[in-house]
């Protein structure tokens, strides 16, 4: 809905060129005023920037501050998220970092199944019946399960449901291939690390 660039048509955003920033020129100049950095419109390794992708990483990490959306949770159910203003250029960068590593994690950018973490270890149907979690363990059916399957995973809440669950939810009754199991892995180590980073956001941000 809100895109982190604007492009001139549909030519322009198939290669990749002539965009603009979607921000508020005003507040951007005002962090620039806070934080004695300067903006540029694209990613440059000259230090003393910053640009569109660093502020969207600092968002990404204040919203998924545990403490920020307790502190607000009744006024995010009514009205679009407030974001405060970085207090401090190393609070910002480290948010920034946080914020990016989220946003990587999300996208499954490099996310790879871990050993040791929602392991598939019995042969079977591999047919999704009626799942259940006991034991650091998720059963499909009697007898198949992911193994070390920490419960913070199993249990992670993003909006109103928690994806461990519903991803099985959605496929019961049916068999899950190679790339199901694999996928279902990896989703169980974006909600661990998840989990990780958003306590990492919080040590910055308190």
């Amino acid at each position: 809905m809100f895109t982190i660039y604007l492009y001139p048509d549909a030519d322009a955003l198939l290669e990749n060129k002539n965009r603009k920033p979607n921000l508020n020129e005003s507040i951007v100049s005002e962090i620039c005023h806070r934080l004695g950095l300067q903006f540029t419109e694209e990613k440059e390794t000259t230090a003393g920037t910053f640009a569109p992708i660093d502020l969207l990483g600092y968002i990404y990490a204040v919203l998924h501050s545990p403490a920020y959306r307790e502190r607000y949770k009744e006024f995010l159910k009514i009205d679009f998220p407030r974001v405060p203003y970085p207090e401090s250029t190393e609070k910002f960068w480290a948010l920034t970092e946080l914020g990016g590593q989220l946003r990587r994690l999300h996208l499954m950018e490099n996310v790879e199944p871990l050993q040791n973490l929602a392991n598939y270890p019995v042969p079977g149907s591999n047919e999704v019946e009626k799942f259940r979690y006991a034991d650091d363990k998720v059963f499909i059916n009697d007898t198949q399960y992911f193994d070390n399957v920490p419960s913070d995973a199993w249990e992670f809440h993003i909006g109103g449901y928690q994806p461990a669950q519903k991803w099985l939810k959605d496929r019961k009754g049916r068999t899950l291939g190679y790339d199901d199991i694999e996928h279902y892995q990896k989703i169980i180590r974006v909600l661990k690390e998840t989990g990780e980073v958003m306590g990492k956001v919080d040590e910055v941000m308190l």
